[in-house]
C-alpha cells in the first residue's frame, strides 16, 4: 500500500476526531488515563481502580494508529507503576495487575496493527472497485451532446460498489444515442459483459446511421461475449446463459427531419417513462428479447423493432433498471414508480428536470425498501438542452 493510501486511511478513520485539521484521536484515551489515575489516588485502599487503566490502550487501538496505541500503552504501564508505588505496600495491587496492564497494552497494540492493515486492504479494494466502476460507467460532461442528464447508481452489495448495470451517452454525426441496461447475474462476470456491451455501443453508435444496426451490433456482441465466457469454462451454472436487458434510444441531430421524435429499441427491459408538463407516460413495452437471445423467436427476429415515438423538447426521458421497479416494502409491495413520478410532476412540473427526477426516484426507492436493495439499482434521466444553453463553437478571431 502506498503512503498516499495510508494517509487516506488515517484521514477516514479520524475524520470525526479532528480539530482545525489536526487529529485529536489520542485525546479520549489520554483523558481516560488521567481520570483513572486521579480517581485511584483519591480513593481508599479497599477500592482501587488503577487496574482499569488497561482500558486505555484498548480504546486507543480502536481510534488511533499503531504508533499512538503503542505510546499510550507504554504511558499506561508507566502511570500504573507510579500510581501504585505511591500507595502503602499493603494496599498495592502488585504484580498480577502489572502483568494485566502490560499484556493488555501489548495485545491492544497488536490488535491495532491488524485493524490498520485491514483498513488499508479495504481501502485498496475500494479504490479498485471505484476505478472499475469509473471505467465502465465513465464520467460524462453536463450537458453533453445536446442532452442534460443525471444518474444515480446504487449497488445491492455496498462493499462491491459496482455491478452489471450500465448506461452511457454517445454523440455522433447521426445524432445522440443513449443506452441503459442490466446484465443478468452479479460480480465481475456481469461487469465484464457490461463493459463489452458499452465498448460496442460507443463505437457503433458513433459510426452507424441506423439505430437498428446499432441494436444488431449489440446483439452480436452479447452472443460473442457469452461464447467467450463459455470457452473459458466460466459460465455461472450449467444450462444458464448470460443475457442483458437494455433500452437503446436515438435522439436526432438538431434541425434534422426527425426532430420532435426519438427512436427506441427495447431489449426486454422495463419501458422508460417520459415526464413533462403534459404529464407522465410510458414508452412502448419491451416487445423484444433480451440481448443474447435474438433469433430464438425466428430467423427474422434477431433484434427488436425500432419504435419512433413523439418527444417534446421540454420532456425528460427516465430510464431505470429493475432494482427500482422490483424494490419491495415490508409487505412485499413493489415500488409504484409511475404513480410516484406522476404525482410529483403534477404537483411541481420542475420535478421533471433530470437532476430532480433522479433524486426523487432514488430517495423514493430507498425509502420504500427501507434501504434493503435486492438488486443493483440505476436511475438515468436525459433531456434535450434548449438551444440557447447549448455550447457553441467559438468563432475564429478576425485578422
Amino acid at each position: 500500500m502506498s503512503g498516499g493510501a495510508e494517509r487516506r486511511t488515517r484521514a477516514q478513520r479520524q475524520q470525526l476526531l479532528r480539530v482545525r485539521g489536526r487529529s485529536v484521536a489520542w485525546a479520549p484515551p489520554l483523558l481516560l488515563l488521567v481520570a483513572i489515575a486521579v480517581i485511584d489516588s483519591n480513593t481508599s485502599g479497599e477500592f482501587r481502580v488503577i487496574s482499569w487503566i488497561v482500558l486505555v490502550p484498548g480504546i486507543a487501538a480502536a481510534i488511533c494508529g499503531v504508533r499512538g496505541t503503542a505510546v499510550l500503552a507504554a504511558l499506561a504501564l508507566v502511570t500504573y507503576i507510579e500510581v501504585d508505588a505511591a500507595w502503602p505496600h499493603q494496599d498495592q495491587t502488585g504484580l498480577p495487575d502489572f502483568i494485566l496492564v502490560a499484556v493488555g497494552g501489548a495485545l491492544a497494540t497488536t490488535a491495532c496493527a491488524v485493524r490498520v492493515r485491514e483498513e488499508r486492504r479495504a481501502l485498496h479494494m475500494r479504490d479498485v472497485a471505484d476505478t472499475t466502476r469509473r471505467t465502465v460507467l465513465r464520467p460524462m460532461p453536463t450537458p453533453w451532446a445536446g442532452l442534460d442528464h443525471a444518474a444515480a447508481y446504487l449497488a445491492a452489495d455496498s462493499e462491491a460498489r459496482v455491478g452489471g448495470d450500465f448506461y452511457d451517452i454517445q454523440p455522433g454525426p447521426h445524432g445522440t444515442r443513449v443506452l441503459l441496461g442490466d446484465v443478468q447475474g452479479k460480480g465481475l462476470p456481469a461487469v465484464d459483459a457490461a463493459a463489452a456491451l458499452l465498448g460496442t455501443f460507443r463505437e457503433s453508435a458513433y459510426h452507424e446511421a441506423s439505430l437498428a444496426v446499432v441494436a444488431e451490433r449489440l446483439e452480436v456482441r452479447m452472443r460473442r461475449q457469452r461464447q467467450y465466457v463459455a470457452d473459458l469454462g466460466e459460465e455461472p451454472a450449467r444450462g444458464v446463459e448470460r443475457f442483458a436487458t437494455a433500452v437503446l434510444v436515438g435522439f436526432p441531430p438538431p434541425g434534422a427531419a426527425g426532430d420532435g421524435y426519438i427512436e427506441v429499441v427495447n431489449f426486454g427491459h422495463e419501458p422508460p417513462l417520459v415526464a413533462g408538463p403534459s404529464g407522465v407516460r410510458p414508452l412502448p413495452p419491451g416487445d423484444g428479447l433480451p440481448l443474447g437471445f435474438g433469433g430464438l423467436a425466428g430467423p427474422s427476429s434477431d433484434v427488436p423493432p425500432v419504435h419512433r415515438v413523439p418527444f417534446a423538447p421540454d420532456e425528460t426521458l427516465l430510464l431505470v433498471t429493475d432494482g427500482v421497479t422490483e424494490a419491495r416494502d415490508a409487505e412485499g409491495v413493489f415500488f409504484p414508480l409511475h404513480e410516484r413520478v406522476a404525482l410529483a410532476v403534477s404537483v411541481d412540473p420542475g420535478t421533471a428536470h433530470p437532476g430532480h427526477l433522479v433524486e426523487l426516484v432514488r430517495e423514493g426507492t430507498l425509502r420504500h425498501s427501507t434501504g434493503h436493495l435486492v438488486d443493483d439499482t440505476t436511475i438515468f434521466a436525459v433531456r434535450p438542452v434548449p438551444p440557447v444553453h447549448q455550447v457553441r463553437p467559438a468563432r475564429p478571431a478576425r485578422e
